[in-house]
């Protein structure tokens, strides 16, 4: 009969090599010989009977088995490395920490303060995916989700960072051409950027609980592109303010309607650990919180 310590023997060079992309790299991390780290996913390969890695003179990458068993058993060993931070404390907190963010939040804020944590932290790496798309947390591996707005995961556990304020910012060039609205009515008349999900675009929502959703040429899910758009003259943009808040200190972007306020967006930090946070996963979302608290944002 097959033992557990028999089929675990290569688990441990197969993730590393799958999340570091070659054999060399992933005995770097483990500090391990490169024909040491290869062997063992071979004799794990053939104990199998599958090919895990798609190998070639140049590159190597997963097989669709590779990458199916890679989500498996992926989970299972950062479970052993979350139990280990979680029973020696904050005092030796250790090990990767992957965090997914919203474009440009993440990397306006987030980068920022995660080179202030690894100061704090020397043995703690981040890794950090900037996208507007909702990852699947518990799926694909992520330790932490930065979302703001509306919560749907009931699965997960969320953390409130802050409220994010937004803002109308138009460029010079397209107030010179179009005029500077100061009404409601007048913005009605102007031309959006608009940020749009799944085809969707979002209005400019006010305090007061009105909305207005302006005529548009161009929608995206990418607000750097947006801000780009704006700061080219091609409309008026309806932003987070920590987005384009260089822009307007520097004259580049002009707020619109500034007597007027807008409603605020709310920023979680969500994860999938339930009560057994991982020290390094806990601290570095209450260093978020902190963080949050100091800044104008």
């Amino acid at each position: 009969m097959t033992t557990i310590l028999e089929k675990t023997t290569g688990l441990v060079a197969f993730v590393r090599t799958a999340e570091e992309g070659s054999f060399s790299a992933g005995s770097r991390v483990l500090g391990s010989s490169q024909s040491a780290v290869s062997k063992s996913v071979a004799r794990l390969e053939s104990r199998l009977g599958v090919r895990l890695f798609q190998r070639s003179t140049r590159t190597l990458s997963l097989t669709a088995e590779g990458q199916a068993y890679y989500e498996r058993v992926a989970p299972l060993l950062r479970a052993i490395d979350e139990a280990d931070d979680i029973a020696v404390g904050a005092a030796s907190v250790q090990g990767l920490l992957r965090v997914s963010a919203p474009q440009e939040f993440g990397r306006m804020l987030i980068a920022c303060w995660a080179a202030e944590f690894l100061a704090h932290y020397p043995d703690v790496k981040i890794e950090l995916q900037v996208t507007d798309r909702f990852v699947d947390i518990i799926r694909e591996g992520y330790d932490v989700a930065v979302r703001m707005g509306a919560l749907n995961d009931s699965e997960l556990i969320s953390r409130k960072i802050t409220d994010l304020n937004w803002v109308m910012v138009a460029s010079p060039s397209y107030i010179r051409k179009h005029g500077l609205p100061r009404t409601v009515e007048e913005l009605a008349s102007h031309t959006g950027l608009r940020y749009a999900v799944g085809g969707k675009p979002w209005p400019v929502a006010f305090a007061d609980g009105t909305t207005l959703l302006l005529e548009s040429r161009f929608d995206t899910d990418d607000s750097g592109s947006i801000r780009r758009a704006a700061l080219a003259g091609a409309g008026i943009a309806y932003l987070l303010r920590v987005t384009v808040a260089e822009d307007l200190a520097a004259g580049d972007l002009v707020q619109i309607l500034p007597q007027h306020a807008l409603t605020r967006i709310p920023a979680y930090a969500l994860h999938g650990f339930g009560k057994q946070l991982p020290a390094r996963t806990r601290l570095f979302i209450e260093f978020l919180l902190k963080k949050a608290a100091e800044a104008d944002i």
